[in-house]
């Protein structure tokens, strides 16, 4: 297990407070996501990717995975993540290199590793889910996923939704069902997005739990809050289902009154 982070990486401003909304009070909670505002880039932005660097570094095993067959899949992800990229103003690819990230990074751009370059590259974590030919459900296949919170990828990947959630307690049969018709309805260019918002005693981004590990309840005055932006995105030619999380670490005093911290 990788030491803990040195200091807390904090969010401020967050654009549009995303867990504000009655929607987003019961699972599964979506909403429509315009595409050109999948990837974020916040002023946690320097911090969270010196931390997403030294996981990568120290921690590949923890942080990274991929099945065999999900190749194309990550190919995909990695072309339309760089895409996105491309039409940012602070970042700028050029000789097989991001060579201008929004805090002065220079990342090769090495398509042997894509999970781990994307890594580098982005403040979301990236989880690929495919539906087998027959299946019932999607399967997680491919993440990068440095910032967990109370789970682990090496328990969750190669199995289905219902399998991925446990042990979570609202996630029943009824809120399965409903999900999984959300993965097989989704389109290509018509991506969704939920959000979350929850109490945190410490500010660890690296915040993994394995199933069997207890979860003791945490109080409404936990020093920190910590928000997942989840969004689902579809690629059109390997039909996978992306779904992405910026996660975002405020103290609760920083909070506005209104449930959320001023936008920028």
């Amino acid at each position: 297990m990788p030491v803990c982070q040195s200091a807390p990486i904090l969010n401020r401003h967050v654009p549009n407070a995303p867990w504000l909304g009655a929607r987003f009070g019961a699972l599964p909670g979506v909403a429509p996501l315009d595409p050109d505002d999948w990837i974020w880039v916040l002023d946690s932005y320097s911090g969270q990717m010196n931390e997403r660097e030294r996981l990568l570094a120290t921690s590949p095993d923890l942080v990274l995975g991929q099945l065999a067959g999900a190749e194309a899949a990550v190919a995909e992800l990695f072309d339309t993540v760089l895409e996105r990229l491309d039409a940012r103003p602070d970042f700028h690819r050029e000789r097989g290199a991001m060579m201008h990230c929004p805090d002065g990074r220079c990342v090769p751009l090495d398509r042997t590793q894509p999970l781990a370059t994307l890594g580098r590259l982005v403040q979301e974590d990236l989880c690929v889910l495919q539906k087998p030919e027959g299946a019932d459900e999607h399967v997680l296949t491919a993440a990068v996923l440095c910032f967990p919170a109370q789970w682990t990828l090496a328990q969750k990947l190669g199995h289905p939704l219902v399998r991925i959630h446990r042990p979570v307690a609202p996630y029943d049969e009824g809120v399965a069902q409903r999900v999984q018709r959300l993965f097989d309805g989704i389109q290509p260019g018509r991506p969704l997005w939920r959000a979350n918002l929850h109490p945190a005693i410490r500010p660890d981004l690296f915040a993994p739990k394995r199933e069997e590990d207890e979860r003791p309840p945490l109080g409404a005055d936990a020093q920190y809050r910590r928000s997942e932006r989840q969004c689902l995105v579809r690629l059109p030619e390997s039909r996978a289902v992306v779904f992405s999380i910026h996660t975002m670490m405020l103290r609760q005093r920083d909070l506005a009154g209104d449930g959320g911290p001023g936008g920028v």
